[in-house]
Parts: structure tokens; C-alpha cells; sequence
């Protein structure tokens, strides 16, 4: 049998795969992490339906001859409905008040808010307060939108545009524990705000930059960086959790000497395993 992905044979030995759902759950698999997204399946020639997936996923692979898969490329499809979004808020913008009330029923049953409930449910979290209870403005979600379309558009220019950003709140991190011990609440409270903020905006670059295929040596770049996350991650919440319980000596140990420096050290990792293009 002969697997073909947009109308190329894909390189594969099968080994205890009986049943189509079987292959496709591996090649969805294989696909998500090369950045792309099942939009087509032809058994034989034949168009499969929605309506007929599910007895097409039971069929047996030993009387098929090929499996043909189109793709698509997640950055294109969010790329497609960011704009879909800038789109919707225009309009809802336009509508009168009682039309406004009505606006999210109809919207939360559009491919554009499907897709970003599982591909951007921070985003859609957004767009659920600003479309039906009214928790952030409209003008905000558009902003939040405009930096995301920027992200996915142009990964490479916006991690260089935060690097300054990085090293800025770095060392503010450094300053905390004075921040506090010297009652600049204020201070403090806005220094944990943007490091959140960046922590964010950085963790949706480095999704973008692999699904985009940015990164030298793959495999090897996403594990490392993967991994930074992770750790990176554990710190953030401790961070956040003691900040929160007020003890501001773990608060001041964990931002200067672990905070600053992971989110350095995974800023340079990220930036250090991309190339130019994504050839």
C-alpha cells in the first residue's frame, strides 16, 4: 500500500497498522508536529466525506492500494483566521446594543472560533469576555489580535523585538526583592505583570518558530528548548505562588537567581537555534 502526503509518497514501513485509523492517527501525529493539519483523505481515489470517516477508519489496509492526504499548514490557518477575527470585531463594533447582546451565540459557531479554541484558547478566552460579558474592551482584543498576527507572520522580527524587553525585565527581576523590602509595591506588582507578560508572548514565538520550520536541527533544537520550558515553567509558578502567599524571601530568591536566568538562558536557546529563513 502506498501513502501519499499532498501528492507525494511518504517514505514508511508499516508495522502492526491493520486499519486505516490506525495509519492516520501516526501521520496526524507526525503532521501536528511538523506544523500541519489533516484538510483531505482519498482512499483509492475516492473523496472520503465527513459523514464517512468513521466506516472509512474501520476499513482494513490490506485492501487498499493508497492513501493520499492533503495538508495544511497551521501558521496559514491561523495566519487565515486572525484576519477572520480583526474581521468579526470590526463588525461587532458596528452593531447597536441589542445586536451586540446576540453577537457571541452566533460566533462561538464559526470555523474562526473552533479553530481558536483549539489552536489559540487564550485568544478565544479573550474573545469570549469581550463578545459576551463585556470583561475586557473590544479595542483591547483587537490589539491582543494585531500582536498575535504579528507573531505568526513574522516570528524571526518579533523575538528580535522583545530582546531588549527580556533584558529589561531581567534585571528588574534582579530588583524585586529590594522592590518589596523597600515598600514599591507598585513596583513590584507591575515587575511580575510584564515578566508574565514576556514569558507569554516568548512561549508563542518559539511555537510559531517550530511549526514554521526556523529551527536548525529539529528534533535536537525543540527537545532542548522544550525541555528549558519546562523547568522554566515549574520556576514561573513557584514565582507566582509565593508572590501571592506574600513570602517575599522565596519570592526574592526564586526571581534573582532562578527567574532572570532561565528566562536568559531560554531566550538565547530559542534566538541561538534559528536560522534566517525557513527553508
Amino acid at each position: 500500500m502506498e501513502i501519499k502526503i499532498n501528492n507525494k509518497v511518504l517514505d514508511v514501513k508499516l508495522d502492526n497498522e491493520k486499519t486505516v485509523g490506525e495509519i492516520l492517527m501516526n501521520v496526524e501525529k507526525w503532521l501536528t508536529e511538523s506544523g500541519h493539519r489533516i484538510s483531505e483523505i482519498n482512499i483509492d481515489g475516492q473523496l472520503i466525506a465527513s459523514s464517512m470517516i468513521e466506516e472509512a477508519f474501520q476499513r482494513e489496509i490490506k485492501d487498499i492500494k493508497t492513501i493520499d492526504v492533503q495538508t495544511n499548514a497551521i501558521a496559514e490557518l491561523t495566519a487565515a483566521s486572525l484576519l477572520n477575527l480583526v474581521e468579526d470585531i470590526n463588525e461587532y463594533e458596528s452593531l447597536n446594543f441589542d445586536k451586540k447582546a446576540d453577537y457571541f451565540k452566533e460566533w462561538e459557531k464559526s470555523a474562526t472560533a473552533a479553530f481558536l479554541n483549539t489552536e489559540a484558547p487564550d485568544l478565544y478566552g479573550f474573545c469570549v469576555s469581550a463578545f459576551s460579558r463585556g470583561d475586557i474592551a473590544v479595542s483591547t482584543l483587537l490589539s491582543i489580535t494585531e500582536e498575535i498576527q504579528r507573531e505568526v507572520n513574522e516570528p524571526l522580527a518579533e523575538l528580535k523585538k522583545i530582546e531588549q524587553i527580556v533584558n529589561e525585565i531581567c534585571a528588574k527581576l534582579i530588583d524585586l526583592p529590594l522592590d518589596i523590602q523597600t515598600g514599591k509595591d507598585a513596583q513590584a506588582a507591575k515587575t511580575i505583570q510584564v515578566f508574565s507578560a514576556v514569558t507569554e508572548k516568548l512561549f508563542r514565538i518559539f511555537r510559531q518558530l517550530d511549526i514554521q520550520g526556523y529551527f536548525i536541527n529539529v528534533y535536537e533544537s525543540r527537545k532542548k528548548i522544550s525541555a528549558l520550558i519546562s523547568e522554566f515553567g515549574k520556576t514561573i509558578k513557584e514565582l507566582l505562588e509565593a508572590y501571592e502567599k506574600n513570602d517575599y524571601v522565596l519570592v526574592g530568591d526564586l526571581s534573582e537567581y532562578e527567574a532572570s536566568v532561565k528566562l536568559k538562558e531560554l531566550y538565547s536557546s530559542i534566538s541561538g537555534n534559528c536560522q534566517k529563513s525557513n527553508l
